[in-house]
């Protein structure tokens, strides 16, 4: 049995694809997290049941296994748990946790952003509300200050956790008690609402400079604040895509950021300006970098691990997207209740023939409790012309579909 030990704080079905990248690079795998229904669990060599949003109790777990090395999953609260215990230990691979929050707080990345003159949301910080009228006034002084309509969400959560669109002060004041019963912190951001297309930019740094990057479009269904789905290439210019590369060697400059991938979320508006509305510093959820190696041929999941772990990654080649593809998250369409019960998925024929490869773990016969956040799987399309992409993807929430009794 191999002595490198390496910590993974997850094990769901996003992880899977470092898990097996890692038993690859010769790792002895440790998972981890509440979920004991978590997929990629059965993928590791052992897995260790514990919160892996208590880096304190993440920092016992790596003494206590002796771990060479920690990899984040696909979670903010996983990367921060992940830097603080590499810190501590002195193992590589990773940022400080001092500037890894700068990059996951959204408060503190929009700071950063206007001071290196990266196009960010018009933004302000508010307090949390507690007992006292304090910090709802100073919510109604931020958003009087502001332009409808606004976003208003925690600083802290990913995957649309707590983020609403406010038209007016009404739907602004329930969209902040929203907000501030969600997040851990003791302060949410509102800001301004970006017109414009949703896309993702998926780049590896090598000495501060991008080695590698990856764009895409991506798809919202249901909620308007989680990716159901992506396509690439992405329809974002040369112009734009290569003013992203450098607003990721600025902040890789400024920040001294070690190797490794740079994930952004951004709004490209009209006028082909990218404003990045989220970053962050580990392997997005729900198989993106599956999705990423599909369509690049790169080893996306081995590079994410290699840097991680300390190793060199500047190997990695530069490639565009071959072909045109999708990854597609299966979430129930508007005519499914909460608590319908998951009967099957059906492709249309039309589609079967597109479909490269599928991750289904729906149960038949389990309740959907919010048809918000409910996925049965995920599905990977090639198609042959751009033309076939988007229209397809367009029709996607037709051609597949959750059937329930």
């Amino acid at each position: 049995m191999t002595s490198k030990k390496l910590l993974i704080l997850g094990g769901g079905h996003a992880e899977i694809p470092m898990i097996k990248a890692a038993k690859e690079l010769g790792w002895y795998v440790i998972t981890t997290g509440n979920n004991r229904d978590g997929l990629g669990h059965p993928y590791a060599d052992k897995t260790v049941f514990a919160d892996f949003s208590d880096k304190e109790a993440m920092l016992e777990l790596a003494r206590t296994e002796g771990v060479q090395a920690v990899c984040s999953g696909c979670n903010d609260f996983s990367l921060l748990s992940t830097v603080y215990v590499s810190e501590k230990l002195g193992l590589p691979g990773h940022d400080s946790y001092a500037t890894s929050l700068e990059i996951h707080h959204k408060d503190k990345y929009r700071a950063l952003a206007t001071r290196l003159g990266i196009p960010t949301p018009r933004a302000i910080t508010v307090d949390v509300a507690n007992t006292d009228a304090a910090s709802s006034t100073e919510f109604d002084k931020a958003i009087a200050s502001l332009t409808y309509p606004i976003i208003v969400k925690p600083v802290d959560l990913t995957g649309g956790k707590g983020i609403h669109r406010a038209n007016n002060p009404e739907e602004a004041r329930t969209a902040y008690k929203d907000a501030c019963s969600r997040t851990r912190q003791d302060h949410i951001v509102v800001e301004e609402f970006v017109t414009g297309t949703n896309h993702g930019f998926s780049a590896m740094l090598v000495k501060s400079k991008v080695a590698f990057a990856f764009a895409d479009n991506e798809q919202y269904f249901m909620n308007k604040y989680m990716v159901s789905g992506a396509n690439s290439p992405s329809t974002s210019s040369n112009e734009t895509l290569a003013k992203l590369r450098n607003y990721c060697e600025r902040i890789a400059s400024d920040l001294h950021l070690v190797d490794g991938i740079l994930h952004i979320q951004y709004i490209e508006k009209a006028d082909g300006t990218p404003v990045i509305i989220e970053i962050c510093r580990r392997a997005p959820g729900d198989l993106y970098i599956k999705f990423v190696q599909y369509a690049t041929g790169i080893d996306y999941p081995k590079f994410i691990v290699m840097a991680e772990t300390g190793e060199d990654i500047s190997g990695i080649q530069d490639k565009p997207t071959q072909g045109y593809w999708l990854r597609h998250c299966l979430m129930p369409g508007p005519e499914i209740k909460k608590g319908d019960t998951v009967r099957e998925v059906v492709f249309d024929p039309e589609i079967q023939g597109n479909i490269v490869d599928k991750l289904l773990w729906y149960t038949p016969g389990e309740t959907i409790a919010d048809k918000l956040t409910y996925k049965a799987g995920i599905v990977f399309f090639r198609f042959n012309t751009s033309e076939e992409m988007a229209d397809k993807t367009a029709r996607m929430t037709d051609l597949v579909k959750i059937k329930v009794n």
